[in-house]
């Protein structure tokens, strides 16, 4: 199942000053109870700061601060500010999270400082890899590349983060002394250095699911170019990935066969479809290592999960998945096509779903009311929602662990830990990058047939939502009639006339395929749409959405990034210089 998950003592693997932000004091101070340098210039020391170095891709145990701002999901920044999602829950809880998606952030919410904090941690962490590294006289040249790469691999992740969250963010790495460094210059030449550098050096496979290898790297590298509009670059390594790449136990790049099997953990270590994932464990020491930052995202009430009715799909979201009569998606008016929900009808009260024509990723995005809800029953409805007229009808479902295998379920805190591993990329994912790319370039029919292979994918019948073969028995399986009436299709031969029908197809694909996958809001960001895309959501979505009842429009450029945290500002001032600038219109 797990073949390789960050689960050893903090203090094995925090040796040298953990950076919560760039504040001076917290990278010169000598640590207390921490391991000395002697023991760390060594393979099993060296190994162990670089298993730290990946622990904090969660990030969570950093500072003080909620571990759902930190997640590495990016469910608040990606999904919720994107429009996939709604915060869910109930106006009064967890508060700071509603200037964010009202968009009208302060300065000051704390919740921006905690992803600081998080990147910055992981940041150090690997920097110090690269600080000891060099002292170890005792390994070979190819493993000390390996870790090396490795190293240089994660602190590109966590800076890339970063800079798609705040843009403008400090440079530190192994060599830097003086930490309180200004954010004047674009750190993409160094994110593409870093990754370059795995590219290049890391091997193909791995002793360990969970470390990154050559093709990770390389995928990862292409979205940087791609983030920055080198699509022939990107084009060129997406390409080569889709041919040649594999998994870092082997297992050669493909989609899986059906759809939500992405998130099942049982088939996780033989998953083709796991490019960089962060390996979750249930009940293995740690709270932490049961996805911690996702922790509310569970349906409430009566629910058997008991808690917290956070991350629910909006009505627009829903929407965008209704198919015309050749099984294709309503790229411009899916919104005047909307599917039928029990939005103000009791679970007491009689409903029948939607019976118009649905792409069947729908059913394993959000949970609706009258269908299979994995193997937990029927979803009731209001019954499973904690404040429906606040945030809607709908529930997450792609971090929901199934009744049949409770090992993958955490219950040693007060809310849902799971097993289900978050993917950073997925082939998929790749696939539409890649599709892109050839659109940018001109190469519509390659695009299309990138984007077709995708849509067949979902396509597949055996991978649809199907209903139970006994509704008092949910675990005894399903029957073999559809759920909902699904139509679906790939895009027909010349359909991609033209870049700018290529372009929105493929955008809106990625709607589809990556739904509340922390996506959206970055994409949006990088296509130059944000402020019209997010600025129709709200003008439909407003009237029958409490959660934003009073949100500001979107204003772009200022909305495109997050402002820097005040705090980081205040505490890097030096004699009342100050060293960071907040971005423009904070």
């Amino acid at each position: 199942m797990k073949s390789f998950r960050i689960i050893i003592p903090v203090t094995a693997i925090i040796a040298v000053v953990a950076f919560y932000s760039c504040k001076k004091d917290f990278l010169t101070h000598t640590p207390q109870g921490q391991l000395s340098a002697d023991v760390l210039a060594s393979p099993s020391g060296i190994n162990a700061l670089l298993i730290g170095a990946y622990a904090a891709l969660d990030g969570q145990n950093v500072g003080n601060g909620t571990p759902w701002g930190s997640s590495v999901s990016n469910w608040i920044w990606g999904s919720v500010m994107g429009t996939d999602a709604s915060k869910g829950s109930y106006a009064g809880d967890q508060q700071g999270m509603n200037e964010i998606f009202n968009y009208q952030s302060s300065t000051s919410n704390s919740f921006f400082e905690d992803k600081w904090k998080a990147d910055y941690e992981g940041i150090s962490r690997c920097n110090n890899v690269l600080k000891v590294l060099p002292q170890i006289t005792t390994m070979s040249t190819a493993d000390t590349t390996n870790i090396a790469a490795q190293a240089k691999f994660l602190r590109a992740h966590y800076y890339f983060d970063l800079k798609k969250m705040f843009n403008m963010v400090p440079w530190i790495d192994e060599t830097t002394t003086d930490y309180n460094q200004p954010n004047n210059t674009d750190v993409w030449p160094n994110i593409e250095a870093d990754f370059s550098y795995a590219y290049d050096n890391l091997p193909e496979t791995q002793s360990e699911a969970g470390r990154a290898n050559k093709w990770a790297a390389g995928a990862y590298l292409g979205k940087a170019y791609l983030y920055q509009g080198k699509y022939a670059d990107a084009k060129t390594i997406f390409d080569n990935i889709i041919a040649n790449g594999k998994t870092s136990l082997g297992v050669k790049y493909d989609l899986f066969t059906n759809f939500e099997d992405n998130w099942r953990p049982e088939d996780e270590a033989t998953s083709p479809e796991a490019v960089f994932p962060v390996e979750m464990t249930a009940n293995a020491g740690s709270f932490d290592n049961a996805n911690y930052g996702d922790m509310l995202n569970f349906p409430y009430g009566n629910s058997p999960f008991g808690c917290c009715g956070f991350y629910q799909p909006r009505q627009d979201l829903v929407n965008s998945y209704r198919t015309d009569a050749n099984g294709l998606p309503y790229l411009d008016t899916y919104n005047d096509h909307a599917v039928k929900s029990d939005m103000g009808i009791g679970s007491g009260q009689p409903f029948t779903p939607d019976a118009g024509n649905l792409d069947p990723r729908l059913d394993w995005t959000a949970g609706r009311r009258g269908l299979p809800f994995n193997d937990w029953g029927i979803h009731p409805g209001a019954d499973w929602i904690r404040d429906q007229a606040y945030a809607g009808p709908y529930a997450n479902k792609k971090n929901i662990y199934w009744q049949v295998t409770p090992q993958f379920h955490d219950g040693s805190s007060w809310a849902p830990g799971s097993a289900i591993n978050y993917l950073v990329i997925r082939f998929s994912d790749v696939l539409l990058m890649a599709a892109e790319c050839h659109a940018q370039t001109d190469d519509l029919a390659g695009a299309q047939a990138l984007v077709n292979k995708v849509r067949n994918r979902a396509a597949n019948k055996s991978g649809w939502l199907y209903k139970y073969k006994d509704d008092s028995d949910p675990t005894g399986g399903f029957s073999t009639t559809p759920a909902a009436n699904y139509v679906i299709s790939p895009y027909p031969a010349g359909y991609f006339s033209n870049k700018d029908i290529a372009l929105k197809a493929i955008y809106f694909e990625r709607k589809l395929e990556l739904a509340m996958e922390g996506h959206r809001f970055f994409d949006l960001v990088r296509w130059g749409i944000a402020e019209s895309t997010i600025n129709a959501f709200l003008t439909y979505q407003k009237p029958f959405s409490a959660d934003i009842a009073t949100a500001s429009k979107f204003v772009a450029p200022k909305n495109n990034y997050f402002p820097i945290p005040q705090n980081e500002i205040d505490i890097t001032t030096v004699n009342g210089e100050k060293t960071l600038t907040q971005n423009p219109g904070y």
